[in-house]
């Protein structure tokens, strides 16, 4: 089991917990500045916190914004909240500042997870569940788009790179792809597509196979961490030498389902949001890669 500090001997410590404020699972969390924000299963609003008391801050309602929102990221550059609607298949963009402006536009089939990539630019992961092998790398792709909706890009994923959830561009202008399968993986992928590398099962470690990995981080190092659902744990990814860990996150009880995950590496912090369980965002302080 692998400690995220660079200081084996201090283990990051739980510092608090934010319960559901209503019933559903954490589908996302982000953060920006003094503000976190969640958004759950179902729910058509978004929650606003403090990240320095934790409490409640207010609401945010966009309109339009469908059932199933599976990927939710903020840019600092642009002062915007992007969330991926897959019901709809569209993805939206909030102003957190001055107007409060929604807009919103069509993507490719099944958006899940987001991120912003090197040029401030939103890079959304595609797939669709039900497919015949013929439609595969039509649908399963990532799309890049600049804060105003133009379509800069499409990455479309090699065959067998399916179900992709969530997308980061490390230092290097690859990729790192989440793909939420029940022998899941991460892939480093190229912008032509071609994975580089790909890890799953661990041969340097005892972590086992990951079960649907969802959510992404990467620090500034480029070491990956993953929210690996169905396991109920966060793991990490040294691409240096390849070691898949589990992380030493402790929580009485255990991470339950993990599935929004948001390293603000500022404040030393990592945010978790369980999809089960008694649906949390568990707050973890004194995290260093």
């Amino acid at each position: 089991m692998t400690v995220l500090t660079a200081v084996k001997s201090r283990v990051p410590s739980l510092t608090h917990v934010m319960p559901s404020q209503r019933r559903g699972g954490v589908t996302a969390v982000t953060s920006l500045d003094d503000d976190v924000f969640v958004v759950r299963c179902y729910s058509q609003q978004v929650e606003v916190y403090d990240a320095v008391t934790f409490t409640l801050q207010r609401h945010v309602t966009v309109e339009g914004l469908g059932s199933d929102i599976y990927g939710m990221t903020a840019c600092a550059r642009n002062k915007c909240l992007y969330l991926s609607d897959w019901s709809n298949n569209s993805v939206h963009r909030a102003e957190i500042s001055g107007s409060g402006a929604v807009k919103n536009w069509s993507v490719a089939s099944s958006p899940t997870g987001l991120s912003v990539n090197i040029a401030h630019n939103l890079v959304v992961a595609c797939w669709e569940a039900f497919l015949l092998p013929e439609e595969i790398n039509h649908y399963h792709k990532l799309q890049e788009y600049t804060t105003h909706g133009s379509l800069v890009r499409e990455i479309c994923l090699q065959t067998g790179v399916t179900s992709p959830w969530q997308a980061v561009q490390l230092s290097t202008g690859d990729y790192v792809v989440s793909r939420f399968k029940s022998s899941g993986v991460v892939s480093i992928v190229g912008v032509d597509g071609q994975v580089r590398q790909s890890y799953g099962k661990s041969h340097t470690s005892d972590v086992g196979q990951m079960k649907y990995p969802s959510s992404l981080a990467v620090t500034k190092n480029d070491v990956i961490l993953v929210a690996d659902q169905n396991n109920n744990r966060i793991l990490s990814v040294n691409r240096s030498t390849g070691w898949v860990q589990t992380s030493a996150l402790p929580v009485d009880g255990g991470i339950q389902a993990p599935r929004g995950l948001c390293l603000d590496e500022s404040r030393g912090r990592l945010y978790v949001g369980e999809w089960g369980g008694q649906c949390r965002v568990l707050v973890f302080d004194g995290v260093r890669l």
